[in-house]
């Protein structure tokens, strides 16, 4: 589809957001093919780790507001309702996908755009990343998860500090704050998101999923519920033939081989 490019490689496949003429802001027709791109990653068994990225100098400007920029007329509250479920499915279909995700974040991530690599696993950030919630600047609520993901990741004052002022920060504060993994040069991002998906990929796929399941819900749960869902995924794990081999590899001191079975 237009301004997504998907390639596939030894069980990592890469999105990157292609408009670099527009910063990569995303219009609509890629906002339903986000969706429908999410939906087959989540099916594909062979896909074992995702990386977003963006082209050009940019992750992702957002939203593409060129229209209402341009001074048309509001298409209605019903009919604004109906496309941004479409976003906010994009941003489920992202937070519920059974593998690991990983933003590669080479430039500026705003609005919808920061959302975007908020809503995944781990984010690794070039030095010239920018990070903003601008949407109070553009007259706007929070979107693409922004409600949800920001106050889990920074605390309820920071996020509100964030949201309200719509300011930029750069790479350096996204990192002391806790937005976002690790900050490295420019010119290795791609090296540095590269080995580290290569390491995911080379890892188990049914427990990172469960994993990553129960960190997700955890938040949500109390530690009774957490407890009860851990003993219950544990006794999976056991019946899993990459357990199996996890064991065996253990004690014939070597690396695991694992298969996704």
């Amino acid at each position: 589809m237009d301004g997504l490019l998907v390639e596939r490689a030894g069980g990592i496949v890469t999105l990157t957001i292609d408009r670099p003429q527009r910063k990569n802001a995303i219009n609509g027709e890629m906002w339903q093919g986000l969706v429908q791109f999410f939906d087959e990653v989540a099916t594909n068994s062979d896909d074992r780790v995702l990386v977003i990225t963006g082209s050009g100098d940019a992750f992702c400007s957002g939203a593409d507001l060129t229209a209402a920029a341009g001074g048309e007329a509001p298409t209605g509250a019903g009919a604004s309702v109906a496309s941004m479920r479409i976003v906010g499915r994009a941003a489920l279909r992202l937070h519920e996908l059974p593998i690991p995700t990983i933003a590669a974040v080479n430039g500026v991530a705003a609005g919808a755009g920061c959302n975007l690599a908020l809503g995944c696993d781990l984010i690794i950030a070039s030095e010239r990343a920018r990070f903003t919630e601008i949407f109070a600047k553009r007259g706007l609520a929070l979107d693409f998860g922004g409600s949800w993901l920001l106050p889990r990741l920074v605390g309820l004052h920071r996020a509100k500090e964030l949201a309200f002022l719509a300011e930029i920060i750069d790479a350096t504060e996204a990192e002391r704050i806790g937005l976002v993994n690790r900050v490295v040069p420019h010119d290795q991002l791609f090296t540095e998101v590269g080995a580290l998906a290569a390491r995911l990929a080379a890892m188990p796929p049914l427990q990172l999923a469960m994993i990553k399941r129960q960190l997700n819900d955890g938040i949500s749960h109390t530690m009774a519920e957490a407890i009860e869902f851990e003993d219950v995924a544990q006794a999976l794990m056991f019946s899993s033939r990459d357990t199996a081999e996890a064991m065996i590899a253990f004690m014939e001191k070597r690396e695991p081989r694992f298969t996704g079975e």
